[in-house]
C-alpha cells in the first residue's frame, strides 16, 4: 500500500517493514498490521537508505536490497532492547563481502555501543558474532547532529526504560520524527500532559511523527513502569508539537487487527482538528512525499 502526499517533498519515501513492539507475533489475528518488530526505512533518490531500528522487519527490507556486496546503508537504532536489534544477523545484504552498514545509537551506561552489541550477538546467545558476518558493520555513538548525504539527523535521549534515542530526519524538504519507545516523564503521578522538552524538539512541526502508541489508557495504568505510552498521550505529543501527521506505532503484541482499528478510531476522535491526519502504521505501508 502506498499513500502519496503531493507537494510535500522531492521523492522522499517512508516505508514500514515492522511495526510491532516487544516481540514478533505474526498470526492470522494481526495479518493486516503485521507481527514484525520495529523497522522503518527513509529513502530519497540518490541517497543511501536510512534505517530506523533493526527489529525483525529488517529481514523483509533486506529482501528488496542488493545481495551482491554493493549494499550501502545507515541505521539509527533507538536502543538495544531485543525487539529493536534482533533482525541484524538476518539482514542478508550484509552477508556478502563488500557490503557496508553504519549503525548509530545512544551511548551506553557501561562500555561502548559496539561492545554492547558484541556482548549479545555471540555464543551462547547466538551462534555467530558480528565479525562472522561477511559485510562491514560499524557502530557509532550518537547524541546531537549527523549528516547522511543530504539528510540532517537530530538525535536526543527520550524517556523510556534504559538509554534511548529519538530521531528527527530532515531530507529534501521533508521532516520525519521517530519516537518509537516513549513514556511520560511523570509516571508516578499518572500519565498526565507533561512532555519531555527533547521530545518536543524532535517532533516540532514535522511532516510525519512515528510514535509509540502501545497501550489503551487503562492498560497504561497497569503498566506505567514498562516504558511506553497510551494512544491518548501519543496524540498529545503530536498536537503539542504541531506535527502534521501522526503514525501510531509499536503496537502491542496482544492487539489483533480489530483492536488496532479501535485504537486508531479513538486516536482520531481524541485528535479532533489538532492533528491533520492520524494513521496506524502497518507493514508494507509507504508514505511518499512528492
Amino acid at each position: 500500500m502506498e499513500r502519496r502526499i503531493v507537494g510535500g517533498g522531492a521523492g522522499v519515501r517512508v516505508t514500514f517493514w515492522g511495526v510491532r513492539g516487544s516481540t514478533p507475533c505474526a498470526s492470522d489475528h494481526n495479518r493486516r498490521y503485521g507481527g514484525n518488530t520495529s523497522c522503518v526505512v527513509v529513502e530519497s533518490a540518490g541517497q543511501v537508505p536510512i534505517i530506523l531500528d533493526l527489529g525483525t522487519g529488517l529481514r523483509r527490507f533486506g529482501e528488496t536490497q542488493p545481495h551482491d556486496g554493493s549494499f550501502r546503508g545507515t541505521a539509527l537504532v533507538s536502543h538495544l532492547h531485543w525487539d529493536h536489534v534482533q533482525g541484524l544477523p538476518f539482514f542478508t545484504p550484509v552477508l556478502k563481502p563488500g557490503a557496508q552498514l553504519n549503525v548509530y545509537g545512544p551511548a551506553q551506561e557501561h562500555g561502548t555501543l559496539d561492545e554492547a552489541v558484541r556482548s549479545f550477538l555471540a555464543p551462547p546467545y547466538f551462534p555467530v558474532t558480528i565479525d562472522d558476518l561477511p559485510g562491514e558493520i560499524r557502530f557509532h555513538e550518537l547524541e546531537g547532529e549527523l549528516e547522511i548525504g543530504s539528510a540532517r539527523v537530530l538525535a536526543r535521549q527520550v524517556p523510556h526504560i534504559g538509554i534511548t534515542n529519538g530521531y528527527r530526519i530532515e531530507c529534501d524538504g521533508v521532516s520525519v520524527a521517530y519516537v518509537s519507545d516513549h513514556q511520560s516523564p511523570d509516571v508516578g503521578d499518572g500519565e498526565g500532559d507533561t512532555i519531555d522538552e527533547a521530545v518536543l524538539e524532535l517532533c516540532e512541526g514535522v511532516d510525519l511523527l512515528i510514535h509509540d502508541a502501545q497501550y489503551w489508557p487503562k492498560e497504561w495504568d497497569q503498566k506505567r513502569t514498562w516504558g511506553h505510552c497510551s494512544v491518548d498521550y501519543a496524540v498529545g505529543v503530536a498536537a503539542k508539537s504541531g506535527a502534521k501527521r501522526l503514525a501510531l506505532f509499536h503496537h502491542d503484541p496482544s492487539h489483533a487487527d480489530g483492536e488496532v482499528d479501535a485504537i486508531l478510531s479513538r486516536a482520531r476522535k481524541h485528535a479532533g482538528s489538532r492533528v491533520s491526519e492520524v494513521i496506524a502504521a502497518h507493514e508494507d505501508l509507504t508514505i511518499s512525499f512528492d
